[in-house]
């Protein structure tokens, strides 16, 4: 953990942090290792904290179904309120296990929680992790059901945060959307495999997802081996400039946080001498009518 500044005095800035956890079964052992390092960002200054997917629980199926609850009734929802409110800072609590009445499966749901604690935003992860890797399957979408809704929040400050989970990062027209609809800043609390991270595409993504988008991004992930033998992952939490510069990171084994100063105006002065969100030739995009994979 280092305590990383990118700007002068008196620049527009805010300070971030990505908390990165090694999370089991116990709600109640992850809540209180995520506040005793959540505390620590915030006494290093970071009013925007963010915690990985899964931070509450990690486990299998039955373990998520325990923990599932509606968002208002969420025991870990109530936590971040509380905590966000006495550091007065913005918390989004990496990702939960939503209930929600008339839906069969849960949902993978990241919130917002505003230094009032009041709760700002929901995102439920719209991209599920249906895959491969070496010879291991993940089947999220036998338990979750996917979210149809991008989301776009807005910090304490007024800075727009667009709100993502983990496999969204490989989807770019989510982010570039969120970057259209204003986000300055991304997130991405996540639970990222060892494989695919050891094989570049956790940072290229990540840094990719930045410069596309002239955005900070700020990735908070867990690492270490998950619980019931479903592989291992990467860690390797970070904060990403515009520019595609890592600000800040933490070893793929190591419990504590990533922290940055987010430097707008440095971002201002990117996307005014490289303005390639400005030029987008919009009029000339279209999607095919089959994508044809």
């Amino acid at each position: 953990m280092t305590s990383q500044s990118t700007a002068a005095p008196g620049e527009a800035t805010l300070r971030a942090a990505a908390v990165q956890l090694n999370s089991t079964q116990d709600r109640d052992e992850n809540l209180a290792r995520a506040e005793r390092l959540t505390r620590a960002a915030a006494a290093d200054g970071a009013t925007l904290v963010l915690l990985p997917e899964r931070a509450d629980v990690r486990g299998n199926g039955d373990d998520y179904e325990r923990s599932a609850a509606p968002v208002d009734e969420h025991a870990t929802v109530r936590w971040a309120k509380r905590l966000a409110r006495e550091l007065h800072i913005d918390l989004i609590p990496g990702s939960l296990v939503e209930r929600r009445d008339g839906h069969a499966k849960s949902s993978n749901t990241s919130v917002h929680v505003g230094p009032e604690g009041e709760l700002k935003a929901v995102y439920r992860k719209i991209h599920l992790f249906d895959v491969e890797v070496e010879g291991r399957e993940y089947l999220e979408s036998d338990t979750d059901e996917a979210g149809d809704q991008i989301v776009v929040s807005e910090l304490q400050d007024g800075t727009p945060v667009g709100l993502t989970i983990c496999y969204d990062l490989r989807f770019p027209e989510l982010y570039r959307i969120q970057a259209l609809r204003g986000a300055r800043v991304l997130t991405v609390p996540a639970n990222f495999t060892r494989p695919t991270g050891e094989a570049g595409h956790w940072e290229v993504l990540l840094r990719a997802r930045a410069i596309e988008n002239q955005a900070f991004v700020i990735a908070a992930a867990e690492f270490g081996d998950h619980p019931h033998d479903m592989g291992d992952t990467y860690g390797n939490s970070m904060i990403i400039d515009p520019w595609g510069t890592v600000l800040d990171r933490l070893d793929k084994r190591e419990e504590g946080y990533a922290i940055a100063d987010i430097d707008f105006d440095r971002q201002d002065d990117v996307r005014a001498k490289l303005p390639s969100l400005a030029n987008r030739a919009g009029a000339a995009y279209a999607w095919p009518q089959e994508a044809r994979v």
